[in-house]
């Protein structure tokens, strides 16, 4: 009984020291946590600093999942690489992922995103003092082609949103989420996460919210009326939780996906005959665009859209230049 009890501490020492020899060969790409697991290179201070976004900057759910998602494919290039600590992450090792990331053919507003998710980190990690040096100082994002937004005629749009007809729960329900889109020129995402709560039937107006920011934005005659015809007749009807303050549901009763919108849309599209790409983002635009072209300012047109710099809400007024233009050459006797 002894002699077994012996070679069992002795199995157990052994088993220690081999997995203390492991972690030393293989550059300690993982740090030794309490619980006796291993955090990933890198990971902690990733979950740190999302964890930072989400307290202290209030940014969206979005926002945080698009840091991690670039954050994380960072990570995984720089292990391969063998670089398996914080401290020894150069300028260059930053400089050639970028590179990386173009001779992978990435569209350059992939990239571009990926440079602001990689500065916004290492700008974190000194100021909490992990760095001493900002080693993502001299990364520079590429040239992004700025691409004419794709948007719909007047007719388009009344061809599209005139396409759910019946008075099924699913068309009426699909008929209040096109008028609400073009109404308001919310994003998709802020359509379907839309709570009951959200939406002042009497006076008219949706409040939208991203992290900390909310803005008012009204909706009119048109979606008023598909949206009351919606919440009398086909919410409960479809909703499995009854007590869920969800606006919009799927089939099942659950809150509607952003894919399942993407092909309601286009089915929709189809049906309608409109030959253009579209997307849902592609009524956002048309909002915009119809707004400025009829007069709307600028202004009013960013704090509805909730672009924080105007520049971006600027591209709708080229659009305008730009049917002018063609309405000019077709029309004027010597365009």
């Amino acid at each position: 009984m002894k002699i077994l009890k012996n070679f069992l501490n002795f199995l157990k020492k052994h088993l220690i020291l081999c997995k203390i020899q492991y972690i030393i060969k293989t550059g300690i790409r993982g740090k030794l946590n309490l619980l006796g697991g291993f955090l990933k290179f890198m990971e902690k201070e990733i979950n740190n600093f999302i964890s930072y976004l989400h307290n202290i900057k209030k940014t969206s759910n979005n926002t945080e999942l698009s840091y991690k998602r670039d954050l994380g494919k960072l990570r995984q290039y720089l292990e391969e690489k063998g670089i398996n600590d914080v401290n020894g992450i150069t300028s260059e090792d930053l400089k050639s992922y970028i590179v990386y990331l173009g001779d992978n053919h990435f569209a350059a507003a992939t990239i571009s995103r990926n440079v602001a998710s990689i500065k916004a980190f290492f700008h974190y990690l000194c100021k909490e003092g992990i760095l001493e040096k900002d080693v993502s100082d001299g990364l520079k994002a590429p040239k992004i082609e700025k691409k004419m937004p794709e948007i719909l005629t007047p007719e388009e749009v009344i061809w599209l949103l005139e396409q759910p007809k019946g008075d099924t729960p699913k068309e009426i329900r699909d008929k209040a989420m096109l008028e609400l889109l073009y109404a308001t020129g919310i994003r998709v995402t802020e359509l379907i996460t839309l709570k009951v709560s959200d939406v002042n039937m009497q006076m008219g107006y949706i409040i939208c919210r991203d992290g900390s920011r909310e803005r008012v934005i009204p909706f009119g005659a048109a979606a008023k009326k598909a949206m009351t015809n919606y919440l009398e007749k086909a919410r409960d009807v479809m909703l499995f939780d009854l007590h869920s303050d969800i606006l919009f549901v799927n089939c099942s009763g659950q809150p509607m996906s952003r894919q399942g919108f993407w092909k309601l849309i286009k089915y929709y599209a189809k049906k309608a005959g409109i030959v253009a790409d579209i997307t849902p983002h592609t009524l956002r635009h048309s909002f915009a665009a119809h707004l400025v072209e009829n007069g709307a300012d600028l202004r009013s047109v960013q704090e509805m859209l909730g672009h924080s710099d105007i520049s971006t809400t600027q591209v709708y007024t080229n659009l305008t230049h730009n049917r002018i233009r063609e309405v000019y050459a077709k029309a004027h006797p010597r365009g």
